[in-house]
């Protein structure tokens, strides 16, 4: 994987300029002032310049241009976050933590979580209409008082968009690379007080590594109506369901990485996956107080056979569960010093549940090791099947004031009590299964509950040193609770003792915490000039730790890790001519284990967190002659450095860079042609690596040079 010269030197030395003098905030072609608001701080609109915290805002009209096939091509664009494509529109986040699929981000629609807690998807964002969307806001760090378990990396909430303010449709059709095929479909109008959108998305691609073809059907209808002057009522309904061949990314050895990357070591696995949400929020706003009452409903279900545990864990499972929600919340503004007070109650039932299997496979012939190939399967005997409810009471309370005029003050205090209701439908015994791997013995948990009780505080400052340029300061406390797997599913063992000592062990578990202190700095000048540089701090305790004890010879689940985060990021947009502007994002930071001892021989303390590059960074230059009205064209840099496999650093990824390009021009009046070319020079990368159980090196390979065409028509 080596680099050229000119890469490794010119490098570190573009991106330092660039972070000088540009950051990516999606503002391609702004030339005029427009305060930026953001509605995830607070769940109403905000200025960014009040908000004492790094929130990037990606507008719908970024989106509209790009026509994104990936979450990753869309948020890569803000600084310090790195989306890995983990097959179809699958990913892994990377946000202020290493790449994960651990439960330490939130993702929102509309301020709604997607998934309860407990039941978190790492892959969340394919379950929402994200290339329909009407904007994305990415708060980084831990979430505001307003938000529970999970916000710790970040919140990523995801924005519907409105209706038209009168009959309007819209629709594109387009084809790409390895049988890539994407309808999508929007309209909508307004009459009286009503106004509605509907929004479809229809997507197929044979998937470029084999037998991994992926299928989504999205539909979005939103409805907003007006009730009198003072009251708003908006309902959602969402829908996605997911086909996809393949369960995710699937690691190959590093000369295959070379020279056959297409290659699929597990083409038996899969994972379907359908989202329905529907949620419909009241808001009555007078001069000085807002009350809001939001109820709603998700279910979610996902059936999988993982490929990433074919060599340690073969198994098939369904997860599912039902979500029966009510945000309430009430504010206050005050003439005195400006102030803001916000009270609020968050309650959430989530019944749920999981189902699983053993697999017994079969290896293709002439295949062995870390390249061994399972190409068949039967299903074996039932290890796990439990019903599991979440129930969740939170209330919260939030303040602002400007004891000075340029000076905002914001503090918040959450307190969540949480409540996992356990019923186990297994003996109470441990199972013991014979697989192609060797036997494996899984333990199972007496019925019973498990009752969290956490207080969150927040405190944070904005100074408005001229009416464009600000800084801020803040700190943030947060938590997540275990997850449901955590709990109740874990790890398999070799007797049935030791099976059931971890399935007790695992109940002991307590929330992971973090502490987080930032600051930064942030200008928009309105003279085509912009930019954002903040520096954050933050402390991981009680991370959740596989240990082997010695006194039992059993491996647990303990809360005995602590991990520093800390990091620069940096980001401008800066117009180099009237049709021209470089929109670029760096980052730089450093993930360290402080207390991870895994067994009494193997202690990571001090050593670099796997899969954690200290650099990610992308930059954009865009030609868009009179402001887009005759077409725009992108030339896209991303790079990513180099980052250790294993807790132990002992290998590494050198890291990568990649060019991309897209654009579109206008072939009448209402119709678009526009297309793109992803991995321009097709270079030879990996999404990601690891370390085999064998000490090998492996890799989910990236995708090679992609070509998309295709057209839009507005009527």
């Amino acid at each position: 994987m080596s680099r050229t010269v000119a890469s490794r030197i010119g490098r570190p030395v573009f991106l330092i300029l660039a972070g000088i003098l540009s950051v990516a905030h999606a503002r391609a072609g702004e030339a005029e002032f427009l305060p930026e608001v953001t509605v995830t701080g607070t769940r109403e609109g905000q200025p960014v310049s009040e908000t004492a915290a790094t929130v990037d805002v990606i507008k719908e009209q970024t989106i509209r241009e790009q026509h994104p096939t990936h979450p990753a091509e869309i948020l890569g664009k803000v600084p310090g976050v790195w989306i890995n494509k983990a097959g179809g529109e699958g990913h892994m986040t990377m946000i202020r933590q290493p790449l994960t699929t651990s439960p330490v981000y939130l993702y929102l629609e509309d301020g709604i979580a997607t998934r309860s807690t407990g039941f978190f998807n790492h892959n969340a964002l394919y379950e929402v209409n994200l290339p329909m969307s009407g904007g994305l806001e990415v708060n980084k760090g831990p979430g505001s008082a307003l938000y529970g378990s999970d916000a710790i990396g970040g919140v990523v909430n995801v924005l519907t968009r409105q209706p038209p303010d009168k009959l309007a449709f819209e629709g594109s059709g387009e084809v790409g690379s390895f049988g890539w095929k994407r309808l999508m479909l929007t309209g909508g109008d307004r009459f009286g007080d009503n106004g509605v959108r509907g929004d479809l998305n229809v997507t197929h691609t044979d998937g470029w590594i084999e037998k991994t073809a992926f299928d989504r059907q999205s539909a979005t209808l939103r409805w907003d109506r007006a009730i009198g002057d003072k009251s708003f009522l908006k309902t959602t309904a969402t829908f996605s369901n997911i086909d996809q061949e393949g369960s995710g990314s699937s690691n190959i050895t590093k000369d295959d990485l070379q020279n056959n990357p297409r290659r699929n070591y597990s083409p038996i696995t899969f994972r379907k996956v359908q989202a329905f949400r529907l949620v419909s929020a009241y808001e009555r706003e007078d001069e000085n107080q807002l009350v809001s009452v939001t109820p709603y409903f998700r279910r979610d279900s996902m059936e999988i056979m993982p490929s990433w545990s074919m060599g340690y864990d073969q198994t098939l499972y369904n997860t599912f569960n039902d979500s029966y929600g009510l945000m309430l919340k009430y504010r206050w503004d005050f003439p005195f010093w400006r102030t803001r007070a916000i009270v609020g109650l968050d309650v959430d039932n989530s019944p749920g549940g999981r189902e699983e299997n053993s697999i017994v496979t079969t290896v293709a012939a002439g295949t062995a090791g870390d390249s061994k190939v399972y190409d068949s399967y039967v299903q074996g005997t039932r290890i796990y099947d439990y019903d599991v409810t979440y129930r969740g009471i939170s209330p919260y309370v939030h303040g602002e004031f400007s004891p000075i005029e340029r000076l905002r003050i914001s503090a918040g205090l959450r307190q969540d009590f949480i409540r996992y209701a356990y019923d186990n439908k297994m003996p109470a015994t441990a199972t013991t299964v014979a697989t192609t791997i060797g036997t494996k013995v899984y333990g199972h948990a007496e019925d019973g509950t498990i009752d969290y009780a956490h207080l969150s505080p927040k405190l944070g400052a904005t100074y408005a040193i001229t009416d464009t340029l600000s800084g801020f300061v803040s700190y943030n406390h947060a938590f997540r609770a275990p997850s449901e797997g955590q709990l109740f599913r874990p790890s398999a063992s070799t007797t049935s003792a030791k099976a059931q000592i971890t399935a007790q062990a695992a109940l002991d578990l307590k929330p992971v915490k973090v502490d987080s202190y930032e600051v930064g700095v942030r200008d928009k000048n309105g003279k085509g000039i912009d930019y954002e540089l903040s520096l954050y701090h933050m402390t991981k305790s009680d991370d959740i730790v596989g240990f082997l004890d010695p006194t039992d010879g059993v491996r647990k689940s303990l809360n005995a890790g602590q991990t520093t985060h800390k990091g620069i990021e940096v980001g401008v947009g800066f117009a180099l001519a009237d049709d021209w502007r470089l929109n670029s994002a760096f980052s730089y930071a450093k993930h360290t284990y402080d207390q991870w001892m895994v067994s009494t021989t193997t202690d990571y303390n001090g050593k670099e967190m796997e899969i954690a590059p200290r650099i990610v960074g992308s930059s954009n230059i865009r030609y868009a002659p009179d402001q887009g009205q005759n077409g725009q064209a992108n030339l896209e840099w991303v790079t990513l450095g180099s980052y250790w496999l294993d807790p132990a650093n002992t290998k590494k990824y050198s890291g990568h860079d990649l060019f991309n390009v897209r654009g579109s021009y206008p072939l009448q009046k209402n119709l678009d042609l526009f297309g793109s070319v992803t991995n321009l020079f097709d270079k030879r990368y990996a999404e990601t690596g690891s370390l085999s159980f064998a000490g090998n090196e492996l890799y989910a390979p990236g995708m090679p040079r992609m070509v998309f065409m295709g057209v839009e028509v507005k009527w």
